[in-house]
């Protein structure tokens, strides 16, 4: 069965100094939830944001777990969601000793941090009938902090507030007129000074995926940019009326530098996911052109929601390997600021701050012959491959399901090494010629058929490397049977932890790589891991329970444990040492 089938800062060196040099039992925490939010690197103890700060560096800078100690680590408490249709790919977020966290439909949980007690639980009213015709869904990937509330997308386009100390609905705004387009939110929201900025789905569906900044407070719309054609510029780069179902999206949260007063972002893909032009792309085919702002990233002011400068990664995006993977790192190197991005197609992007130009472009797998490469001073694509109707012969590398994915890497300040999943697959393709379908509700737009395959070097399988994050130079690797699709996180206990596909858990030493911990789960993982304070005791929380799209071709690939592996649930589980 084909995969179609089945598918958010401060000081910049000095406040990363404070971070590594600071014991993380004398941070001081915020007074008010929303300062935690909106000025992240203030805090040691809580997790207010996705991406951890707007540093994007997925690291905790508490070190009471440690490389000395880890292997104390036992279950604190663990919290089962209801209704974990595909498990929990969400993010958890702490804040003043609570652990907040999104499950599928929406459903968001407020927990005690030390002994897992619910403080409150809400469950949104959604249009069951839309959510059970949307590919993506009910799944959930995260939520925000800010202004007292808490912020959740819903796959049936709404951006709702709940107070933050009660759960009580304090807003409800419709953005997205889902039954028409059947796409919603699945992303965390973003907060952004007085905004909350969330971006749509749609890379595979005939939209225009919008990026919304809503006010805080009220729930009132101030700006949306679309994500194709959001500008004259960007008008010119779409053949015909290609730009009305040009797909794009920003799926995945972004993160804010204040120091220029930038959100960084991530898009989609353009649709349809394949093209059948070839060669001739720029004036042939369902989508001429570069089909601009797809698979790019882009700078936004987050006051106006006007763009400010942006890198296309691949220009006409042909094989469905976009940029919204959400992390953005922000780091210093030789007295230049940069920004770390990874994109699907396995290649790792590294930017100036000030206008994204290209400092340098290394790859991170192996598999990949969608180009030949990448030139690392200008980001030009060099020998790409652009497929034409029919069978693809040989298969595309890396496969639709990426060489990296969604979920995050992590950085460290400590050691300066940065961390991330990379998946060794291909795919048998046939391209397709398609027709949108807009009525009477948009339709995918896939343009292809295709199955996952092991590459030419060997298996299909996932590898975790070290290595230098502007460089790409390689310290140390550990390899999977399978690639995890769990976010990673790097704490100042100097360790990193990975949890896997299978259900483990692993901790490894953040130098060498060398393995010093585990524990099996139970059940695959697909979604964030993070570290908090509450009572003056570390803990790490993982999100259990398997089932996405990318999840259900395991069992083609892998056959058991995937082939029994227990679906539609899910579980919160919580580590702490033991005393």
């Amino acid at each position: 069965m084909t995969f179609h089938e089945r598918y958010l800062v401060g000081c910049a060196a000095l406040a990363v100094a404070a971070l590594v040099t600071v014991s993380p039992t004398r941070a001081q925490a915020p007074t008010q939830p929303q300062d935690a939010a909106l000025n992240a690197e203030a805090t040691q103890n809580d997790w207010p944001t996705y991406h951890g700060t707007y540093k994007s560096y997925h690291y905790s800078g508490l070190d009471q777990i440690n490389t000395g100690n880890v292997k104390n680590l036992e279950v604190a408490w663990m919290h089962f969601p209801e209704r974990a249709t595909r498990g929990i790919q969400s993010t958890p977020l702490a804040l003043d000793g609570v652990l907040y966290y999104s499950g599928s439909y929406s459903r968001i949980y407020a927990l005690d941090g030390a002994t897992g007690k619910t403080i409150w639980a809400y469950a949104p009213e959604l249009d069951e009938d839309l959510v059970s015709k949307q590919t993506h869904s009910p799944y959930n990937r995260g939520i925000a902090i800010g202004h007292g509330n808490l912020y959740v997308g819903t796959v049936d386009g709404r951006l709702i507030a709940l107070d933050l100390k009660t759960g009580k609905p304090v807003w409800d705004t419709k953005l997205l007129d889902s039954k028409k387009v059947t796409v919603g939110f699945t992303g965390a929201p973003l907060v952004v000074k007085d905004k909350v900025i969330i971006g749509a789905q749609g890379g595979e569906w005939t939209g225009r995926g919008p990026i919304f900044g809503v006010d805080g407070k009220t729930g009132a719309k101030k700006w949306e940019f679309f994500t194709v054609a959001g500008t004259e510029e960007a008008m010119k780069t779409w053949g015909g009326d290609s730009w009305r179902t040009g797909g794009g999206g920003g799926w995945m949260p972004g993160t804010y530098d204040p120091e220029s007063n930038t959100v960084w972002w991530g898009t989609a893909n353009p649709a349809p996911l394949y093209d059948w032009s070839g060669a001739d792309w720029k004036k042939s085919g369902p989508r001429p052109g570069d089909n601009l702002y797809t698979t790019s990233v882009i700078a936004l002011d987050p006051d106006t929601g006007k763009l400010k400068f942006y890198h296309q990664e691949l220009p006409h995006d042909a094989w469905d390997f976009d940029s919204s993977v959400g992390e953005f790192v922000m780091i210093e190197r030789g007295g230049k600021k940069l920004v770390v991005h990874a994109n699907k197609s396995g290649y790792v992007f590294v930017y100036d701050r000030s206008n994204a130009k290209v400092e340098n472009v290394w790859p991170l797998v192996k598999n990949i012959n969608f180009v030949k490469s990448i030139d690392p001073k200008t980001g030009e694509l060099i020998g790409r491959r652009d497929l034409a109707e029919g069978k693809v012969d040989p298969p595309l590398c890396p496969a639709i399901m990426g060489g990296i994915s969604w979920n995050s890497g992590a950085y460290s300040p400590k050691n300066g090494l940065f961390y991330r999943i990379g998946q060794e697959w291909c795919m048998e393709l046939t391209v397709e010629k398609t027709t949108p379908i807009l009525e009477p509700m948009a339709q995918l737009n896939l343009g292809a058929t295709f199955k996952a395959i092991a590459p030419p070097d060997g298996p299909a399988r996932g590898h975790l490397s070290a290595r230098d994050p502007v460089t790409g130079a390689k310290k140390w690797e550990v390899n999977y049977k399978q690639p995890p699709l769990a976010s990673v996180l790097a704490t100042a206990g100097n360790l990193v932890f990975v949890p896997d596909s299978e259900g483990i858990v692993h901790a490894y030493n953040a130098d060498t790589g060398e393995e010093l911990w585990s524990r099996n789960n139970g059940m695959g993982h697909n979604a964030g891991i993070i570290s908090y304070m509450a009572g003056g005791k570390q803990y790490i929380a993982v999100p259990a329970g398997w089932g996405s799209l990318v999840a259900d071709e395991f069992v083609a690939l892998y056959g058991e444990p995937f082939k029994s592996m227990t679906k539609n649930t899910g579980a919160l589980v919580v580590f702490a040492l033991r005393q």
